[in-house]
């Protein structure tokens, strides 16, 4: 009987290697040498030594062009340093693959010595999410420097490359002597956005550190896309202008997340000129709460914003004080407490906030001015008494575009004798009229208003969002035209004005029934006299039954003076309102 004895080959010159070679014949059910492509992710080395495995890869046997160690937790330093040993030695080695393995930068500088040897021919090289940072991206650069003929692939995706790290290696793709082609730092999703962006700027978006895509239009849509892009490692963009580009709160949401998962680079976000609204500042504030958050400047001027939106903004900020600097607000509508609430914040001695701002440039000297004399924040107050200042024309221009914006909620405005003509009142009823709602009493008297004025004003009356209920035109040079136009005014629109002092002006023939006859179909008061003429008009209508004002002739007879002060009728019948040509 013949007995046959089986025996394996020896074709491997180190025990080392052959020992490699039995451990993954067994774990991939087929002899490593003969395969060109041999995976070994998610920890298939088992216990095997990567020493040995180098020692099977640097053999002559060995005819593998591509290895995966992809997912490989037990990949160390030292692993790396005995992988860059293969790398430097005359192997046919195309295609190394250690994505998801946590090389980290001393991984990665290790596997570089063997990157800048002369030997390595490497082309493909897969190191995504390997936890690696800015000193493994230059140990990189500086090692295909040194060998830049062959490597023709990089991954780096899902890493951190630092302020400088993309730049390091984007500049080697000018060498004219360097031979990669391809750089890859992005997703799929992101290196989409990436090449359309790039196509609107004209430059890497990778390399700056201010992107401008104000004015594009770009729509909640889009923004959702570029989102991708802004929360990769890879984009470190400091400053970033969405203004005027039809954000919503859904565009609002998607930078929120995309910010949250890479904070620390964002130092000024502008979304000025979007409709965010309320429900877009909610999804904001988030990035504002986030400790991690370096946001220094946010501008959402003109982006629809009410009062819900300042108390959402005044509560993130009080949450996590430390960073913005300067808030941008302009042309919103704070309602009555969105003021006073971010205000405030600038007392609590953990806030960096410096800059709050509300108003234009040509708006905040104007509210520098007016507190300079008032002694207090114009935004913060209901009553604004500037009487007695001579402002003039000029300076009442000026004021009126302070007036105008909706962070200014003045319900009584005092303004008497300031040498306010014409020109002012049509000043300060345009600014009323864009922002009606809050002015309830308005003080122009001892102002050469004159008819002219009066008709100026008129528009505001007839304004039907104008709240006004109390309007004070005394001793305004104001005549029977005046009058008219103000009885005209306030025919067309009746339900507000309670009370018009007129004393101390000329209602020529007509002027007082005019207006008197507006009392038969509304409540209003109306004050033509001074005091004590005042007294004897109020006796006197109740003596004669009608308002001695409407009277020609004056029947006092049979002692209906009664005890009316002869003064107080002298001051009737002298006063530019009394119309009395006969007296008995």
């Amino acid at each position: 009987m013949v007995q046959t004895i089986c025996v394996s080959p020896m074709f491997l010159r180190s025990s080392a290697a052959q020992e490699a070679c039995d451990c993954l014949t067994n774990v991939l059910g087929k002899s490593p040498l003969l395969l060109t492509e041999l995976d070994l992710s998610e920890d298939k080395l088992g216990d095997l030594d990567v020493e040995k495995l180098s020692a099977l890869l640097m053999d002559s046997h060995s005819k593998v062009e591509k290895i995966k160690l992809s997912n490989c937790e037990k990949l160390t330093e030292k692993s790396c340093s005995v992988l860059a040993t293969v790398l430097s030695s005359k192997t046919i080695l195309k295609e190394m693959n250690l994505n998801n393995s946590r090389l980290l930068d001393s991984g990665v500088r290790e596997i570089c010595k063997g990157l800048g040897n002369r030997m390595c021919e490497l082309k493909i090289l897969n190191l995504s999410d390997c936890s690696i940072s800015e000193e493994g991206y230059k140990a990189l650069a500086s090692a295909l420097r040194s060998n830049p003929s062959h490597l023709i692939e990089l991954d780096l995706r899902g890493n951190d490359p630092g302020q400088s790290g993309v730049k390091e290696l984007t500049d080697l793709l000018q060498d004219p002597h360097c031979t990669l082609k391809t750089l890859r730092f992005l997703s799929p999703a992101a290196e989409e956005v990436f090449q359309f962006v790039t196509g609107i700027v004209g430059k890497n978006p990778l390399l700056l550190k201010e992107l401008n895509l104000s004015n594009h239009e770009l729509g909640d849509t889009q923004v959702n896309q570029l989102s991708v892009l802004l929360k990769d490692k890879h984009c470190t963009i400091n400053t970033l202008q969405l203004n005027n580009s039809k954000i919503t709160a859904e565009g609002c949401a998607s930078l929120t997340s995309a910010f949250n998962s890479n904070p620390s680079h964002l130092i000024e976000l502008n979304l000025s000129e979007n409709k965010l609204e309320d429900s877009g500042v909610v999804k904001i504030c988030p990035l504002l709460k986030n400790t991690q958050c370096r946001l220094e400047k946010l501008s959402l001027s003109d982006c629809s914003i009410s009062e819900e939106g300042y108390k959402a903004l005044a509560s993130a900020l009080r949450s996590n004080p430390s960073h913005l600097i300067e808030l941008d607000l302009r042309g919103n509508d704070p309602g009555q407490s969105g003021v006073k609430e971010l205000t405030d914040l600038p007392q609590d001695p953990h806030c960096t906030l410096k800059t709050l701002r509300f108003l234009s440039p040509d708006d905040d000297k104007v509210c520098q001015f007016v507190t300079g004399i008032v002694g207090e924040n114009p935004l913060l107050l209901k009553e604004l008494n500037l009487s007695n200042r001579e402002l003039g024309d000029t300076q009442v221009n000026q004021l009126s575009t302070l007036l105008q914006d909706k962070h200014c909620r003045v319900n009584t405005f005092m303004l008497n004798n300031n040498r306010i003509t014409a020109e002012g009142c049509a000043a300060l009823t345009s600014a009323f009229n864009l922002n009606p709602s809050h002015l309830i009493e308005l003080n122009l008297s001892g102002n050469n208003l004159g008819d002219s004025g009066v008709e100026k004003i008129c528009p505001l009356l007839k304004n039907t969002q104008c709240r006004l209920e109390k309007l004070s035109l005394s001793d305004c040079r104001i005549t029977e035209e005046g009058y008219k136009a103000l009885a005209s005014a306030l025919r067309s629109n009746p339900s507000h004005l309670i009370e018009l002092d007129l004393r101390g002006n000329d209602p020529g023939q007509s002027g007082v029934k005019e207006l008197t006859d507006l009392l038969k179909s509304r409540s209003c008061k109306f004050r033509f006299l001074k005091c004590s003429a005042q007294e004897a008009c109020d006796y006197l209508t109740k003596a004669v039954g009608k308002s001695p004002l409407l009277l020609t002739e004056l029947d006092l007879s049979e002692d209906k003076l009664g005890d009316l002060d002869g003064d107080k009728l002298s001051a009737l019948l002298m006063d530019s309102h009394s119309k009395v040509e006969k007296i008995k």
